[in-house]
């Protein structure tokens, strides 16, 4: 009698901790704020639009430096998402598995462009797309009011800077990478 009373408080304490595990859960994903969600959700969308440009770019691009610069985007922005997918699955946040409207268009844009005229309209819609990107993040990172999303922000942020720097350079020596190296930045 005595091993059934014992299974049986066993049981219920394991119960009990579970229902309080799954409380506190539900809790925390109550929690997040309408802005970091929509952070969140947005960040997402723009992450795979970079993954997807900077597939267009490896194959439209003229320069080396602008195919090399696509494929740190590919690269950079895939790690990036993957983060934020364990972080959005952590918070009960679900993400978009596509881009806006935007991005679409900017996409179908580029699409039918070539050579320099693609690096041209590439190389301005990323200088454009990542100042946007550094406000946003540099938002999130100060201001966001879940821990775990302003360290995404917070640690994604110096890889947007550096990709903003490297185009920057290359809009002012024509789509060349001359000053800026291709290194990976580690996330």
């Amino acid at each position: 009698m005595r091993k059934c009373e014992w299974l049986s408080a066993a049981l219920g304490s394991a119960a009990l901790a579970a229902l309080l595990c799954a409380a506190t859960t539900q809790s925390a994903r109550a929690d997040v704020s309408a802005a970091d969600k929509k952070f969140v959700i947005a960040a997402a969308q723009g992450g795979i639009a970079e993954v997807k440009l900077g597939e267009i770019a490896v194959k439209n691009g003229a320069s080396d430096s602008v195919k090399k610069f696509g494929q740190r985007m590919v690269d950079d922005h895939s790690k990036a998402n993957d983060e934020l997918k364990q972080v959005a699955s952590e918070k009960g946040i679900t993400l978009p598995t596509d881009t806006d409207a935007k991005s679409k268009a900017t996409m179908a844009r580029l699409e039918k462009l070539h050579g320099a005229a693609f690096d041209a309209a590439y190389i301005k819609d990323m200088k454009m797309d990542h100042q946007h990107d550094i406000m946003e993040f540099s938002k999130e990172a100060s201001s966001g009011h879940d821990a775990a999303i302003k360290g995404f922000a917070s640690k994604t942020l110096p890889v947007i800077k550096e990709h903003y720097s490297m185009i920057t350079g290359m809009s002012k020596t024509g789509g060349s990478m001359n000053a800026h190296r291709t290194n990976k930045m580690k996330m």
